[in-house]
């Protein structure tokens, strides 16, 4: 048997976890058991919201540029809002400045990008209302992914795990020029970012009820074609399955 392959993107995540809730559950519940029945993690993400405004996606670029930046990977990719690159994005039409740190093809790499751009063209929701400015996404693939799962499921601290990920490959820092590089201080904004002065990172976030718009556009698409097409097979066949 082939399995089952379950792809949850942003908006899939907030409508699985009303499922989770529903059968009070979690993500760590539901991870745990994908485990046990032998799932592979395939990708995870993790996303660390910046609600405040900490992260400066130009002035990170920079640093970058300048070589103030200390990681793993010396690959970082800089893209202006409107630039059409960003070709592994779904969404690259509607992310503002973005910034990549480490290779894409990499199994670890980072995706820092302006969230209140992405609502404004999506939504039109003033960038002055956005309750989310920036977002930090941590992208993992194959057994990076398994890892971290492993570890979100020993610490059951979500905020630890994506924190001591983001600590093991980049630091920005300032130069000083009587010291190794390895040596420069921390940035004071970096440090503002990886420090004590955050809210905990929650696996579950937003779940989304079901809304009667959202049942209707769900009839229309998934429902509907099945039933036009049950009709035709009665109607063919001398079946009654309408009934049954």
């Amino acid at each position: 048997e082939k399995g089952v392959l379950l792809e949850l993107k942003g908006r899939g995540c907030r409508q699985f976890e009303s499922y989770l809730l529903a059968q009070q559950r979690s993500w760590y519940d539901f991870l745990m058991d994908a485990l046990i029945d032998g799932g592979v993690m395939k990708r995870i993400d993790l996303a660390i919201n910046d609600h405040t405004g900490i992260l400066d996606i130009p002035e990170l670029a920079e640093k970058c540029r300048k070589r103030e930046y200390i990681g793993k990977s010396r690959s970082y990719k800089f893209y202006q809002s409107g630039e059409l690159i960003k070709h592994r994005e779904d969404d690259r039409e509607y992310m503002g400045r973005t910034l990549y740190l480490g290779s894409l093809k990499s199994d670890v790499y980072f995706c820092i990008y302006e969230k209140d751009y992405e609502q404004y063209v999506k939504l039109g929701t003033p960038l002055e209302e956005a309750d989310i400015i920036n977002r930090f996404e941590i992208r993992l693939r194959k057994e990076r992914a398994y890892y971290a799962v492993r570890d979100l499921l020993t610490y059951y601290d979500a905020e630890q795990t994506a924190f001591s990920i983001i600590n093991q490959y980049v630091r920005f820092v300032d130069e000083e020029a009587d010291k190794r590089k390895n040596d420069w201080k921390l940035n004071d904004r970096w440090a503002w970012f990886i420090g004590d002065n955050r809210q905990s990172l929650k696996l579950t976030t937003k779940p989304e009820p079901y809304t009667l718009d959202r049942t209707l556009r769900w009839v229309q698409r998934q429902v509907a074609p099945t039933l036009k097409m049950l009709k035709r097979i009665d109607k063919g066949n001398g079946t009654d399955y309408m009934k049954t």
